[in-house]
Formats: structure tokens, sequence, C-alpha cells
């Protein structure tokens, strides 16, 4: 990790930098999937569930059967707090639903606007290093509330053909029927072009690496619109000494295990802040399992020193981060001061992970600086607006 005290704003650029690839530098390899997806369809889509699951798949879609059977093999505690989960994120998602409102804008001309469900949704949901049954939560939910006629979720098997329990499980308490064991750049451009086994559908939603966030882009050639371009996940942490510095060496370090290129960021008003959650972190990264994984990525970490909080302000803006946690004692200047972010954990009781899981808001954010100009998922996403006039003679 690196420790950078008081950066000058022509250094932002180089320290806001994420690793990721650009969708330069995959372009051709996603080029060449969706190509012959097209041409030869679910011929295709098993080459290359082969090629990089390394498992052969003769039928993609889970049976219901299959999906429903899951119910018994889950534990039970774990089941409780899906629930849980499910029922936060439907009551907050729930809430954003909006009322038609007429105007008249001059006499004899009413004006309204009305949201229709986007009837054929994909939703992307990540196998990798771990199944992302949080993710099903976050997309079949709003989905199912904006009432979108056909949702299609798509997700990584196994070495062994199968999808996670939990998966399965939380596709059954979403009430989700069209489940596909498919990952991948694959997965992407089926649902962008539409196999024999897979439906074309209109959007596509869900977080993913590197690969996926270019196969999203790509699929915008094929008509095809996307939730956000959300890559390798993020956090930034601004603290001072009021805060935790355990719970902020946790926070880091459950972002940082995602992926080894995820970024996490530390602001900080002073070097002892810094002395103390680096004590904390080495007390515990070796206890955990995925430590070759979070000493990889704590390798991009940064650690940021601003004496002035306006600086500190101007340059998290400037960062724009996915995930942004604010443990200050002037939380306020922070909250008032903020411009971009995808979402925000005030104090030190509100960790990162609680809204990656249970909270009720949503954890598909946009990453790499792109919370400048896009928002989370949420309701509307999965909605589209129809403005109406109706004129009097």
């Amino acid at each position: 990790m690196e420790i950078i005290d008081n950066p000058k704003k022509e250094k932002w650029d180089e320290i806001c930098s994420r690793l990721s690839s650009s969708y330069n530098e995959n372009e051709e390899t996603v080029a060449k999937i969706f190509k012959n997806i097209e041409n030869e369809g679910d011929k295709a889509l098993k080459e290359y569930t082969l090629k990089y699951d390394n498992v052969s798949i003769d039928n993609f879609l889970i049976s219901e059967s299959e999906i429903s059977n899951s119910v018994n093999r889950v534990d039970y505690k774990l089941k409780k707090a899906i629930t849980i989960a499910h029922n936060n994120i439907y009551k907050f998602h729930s809430a954003q639903k909006s009322k038609k409102i007429v105007v008249e804008t001059t006499k004899g001309v009413e004006c309204w606007q009305k949201k229709y469900p986007i009837e054929k949704v994909g939703l992307y949901i990540p196998g990798g290093t771990a199944p992302l049954f949080s993710t099903l939560l976050m997309l079949a939910i709003p989905a199912k509330i904006a009432g979108c006629e056909e949702i299609i979720a798509c997700t990584p098997p196994d070495i062994d053909g199968k999808v996670s329990d939990i998966i399965l499980y939380t596709a059954y308490l979403c009430g989700i029927k069209n489940l596909y064991k498919v990952g991948g750049i694959q997965s992407i451009a089926a649902l962008s072009i539409g196999t024999k086994s897979i439906p074309k559908v209109y959007k596509i939603f869900g977080p993913g690496n590197q690969y996926i966030t270019a196969a999203k882009r790509h699929a915008l050639k094929y008509n095809v619109s996307i939730d956000l371009p959300a890559g390798p996940s993020e956090v930034l942490i601004v603290a001072d000494n009021t805060c935790n510095p355990s719970f902020v060496a946790i926070d880091l370090l459950a972002q940082a295990e995602h992926g080894k290129d995820n970024q996490s960021i530390l602001v900080v008003n002073n070097k002892d802040v810094i002395k103390s959650v680096l004590n904390e972190i080495n007390k515990i990264i070796f206890k955990i399992e995925r430590k070759n994984i979070l000493n990889d990525s704590m390798k991009n970490s940064k650690f940021v020193i601003f004496k002035d909080d306006k600086d500190a302000v101007n340059f998290i803006n400037y960062y724009a981060p996915e995930h942004y946690m604010i443990c200050v004692e002037k939380n306020q200047f922070y909250i008032d001061g903020l411009k971009n972010a995808g979402s925000v954990f005030i104090g030190n009781f509100s960790p990162e992970t609680l809204g990656d899981y249970a909270s009720g808001t949503n954890h598909t954010l946009p990453t790499s600086g792109f919370a400048r100009q896009y928002s989370g998922v949420n309701l509307d996403s999965f909605l589209k607006s129809i403005t109406f006039q109706k004129i009097t003679k």
C-alpha cells in the first residue's frame, strides 16, 4: 500500500486511477465471442463454457424443481438471514414508486408522465471466487416490483456443472424461474443476441469483472441497454481520530477481498490514524481465508493524508467512490460537501458490508469514477418513462 501526504491536484489523476483494463484492451476478445454466439448460438455457448468454466453443459436452463428443492439444502440460519435481507431490500425499493402528476402547462394543455416496466431484462449474477446471491436479491427484487414481464438470470456453473444451492434458494425466494447456468462474456452475448436456449433481452443488469464490463458495453451495439459500467469494486473511507481503527481495517479488507483488481482508499487528516489502522490490518489479515487475494489487492491500496477538510472533500468527489464511508467527527461537513458517490455509509456503526447485503439499499453501483454521472441501480432502472399530452380544441 502507498501512503501519500497532501498531494497536489495535478497528482490526483494518477492517485485516482483504477487498475482494471480499458474496454479497448478487451474489445477484440469480446467482439469475437459475440460474433461466434451470433453465428453459432448454443453451440458456441457450450464451447466457451467448456473453455472458461471447465465444464460441459448440455442444458443451460435450471429446472423449477431444482430451484424449489434447494429450500431443503440450505442452512436454516442462512435462509433466515437471506429472508431478512430480502424484506429490507423489498421495503426500500417499494418506497421508490412515484405517483402520476398531471400538469396544466397552459390553459387547455395537460401533460403527464407515466412509468412502464422494461418488458425483458437480463440479470448477471457473478459466480467467480464466490457465488454472489446478494446480487440476485439486489436485481430480482426491483425487477419484480417494477413488473418486468420476462426476467432472465445468468450465473456461472461450478466445476461440476452446478449452481450454488444458496443462489437457487435466493431465486426461489425472489420468484425467478428463468435461471441459466452460464457466465462470462458468453452469457452477456447470449442475453444481447439471443440463442435457442437463452432469450434476447432489452436491458442487462449486474456487476462483474473487467471482462463483464467490456461485454456489457459491447452489448450496446446490439441495441441492448445496460444498467451502468460496474467493474471491479472499490471503497473509500475518510477517517479521523474518532474512528474505530479496527472497524476501518475490517471495511478496507472486506472490500479488498472481492478480487485482486479491487481498490481500497483511506483518507485521513494525520498519520496517527494510518498507524492505528495498519496495526489492526496486520492483526486481522493473516486470519482470513482469502489472504492471497487480499495481499494482492491491498498493494493497490492508497492511504492519503489531507490536513485541510476542504481538500479532502474535493479529492473524494474527484475520486467518485463506489462505496464511501464517513468515519469522522465532522461527518455533516463531509455529507454536505458530497457530489459524487455510489452509496454512502455514515458513522462507525454503518459497515459497507451491511449495505452490500441487508440494509435495504442496492449494491449494484458505479465504479471507476462513473459515480460522477451514474446512479446505482434502483427501481427506476427497471422502468422507462413515457410522456403524454392532452390538448383541448
